[in-house]
């Protein structure tokens, strides 16, 4: 996924969820939808992890979901781009911090619930 990642305002208009909405392009120029879940600060870059908006929550229960990690650099404009992250090993570093933080934070959840 990258090249064309923008906040797509008029998705954000009236959704009640924190996150934000970008819209995807991928290589074959598909676009689709993204909510953005976490942001992480690591040596100096920032990373965001996306998950694909879903408009029923229940589907995020159903199933397995799929956690996309982009870098944030800074495009020709002076705006900010969402990018692939092209190190395996990065990649896999930040995946990794951003999956322990989303089951931190579920389990925070579950034990809210369970009270």
């Amino acid at each position: 996924m990258a090249d064309l990642n923008t906040p797509n305002e008029e998705l954000n208009e009236g959704y009640e969820a924190e996150g934000e909405l970008y819209t995807l392009v991928d290589e074959d120029g598909n676009e689709k939808v993204f909510e953005l879940v976490d942001i992480l600060e690591e040596e100096g870059k920032v990373y965001f992890a996306l998950i694909p908006h879903i408009e029923d929550p229940q589907e995020l229960l159903t199933g397995e979901v799929e956690l996309v990690v982009l870098a944030v650099s800074e495009g020709e404009d002076g705006g900010d781009i969402l990018e692939p992250i092209e190190s395996d090993e990065e990649y896999e570093r930040i995946a990794n911090i951003f999956i322990d933080r989303l089951d931190a934070e579920l389990d925070e959840e579950e034990d809210v619930d369970a009270e």
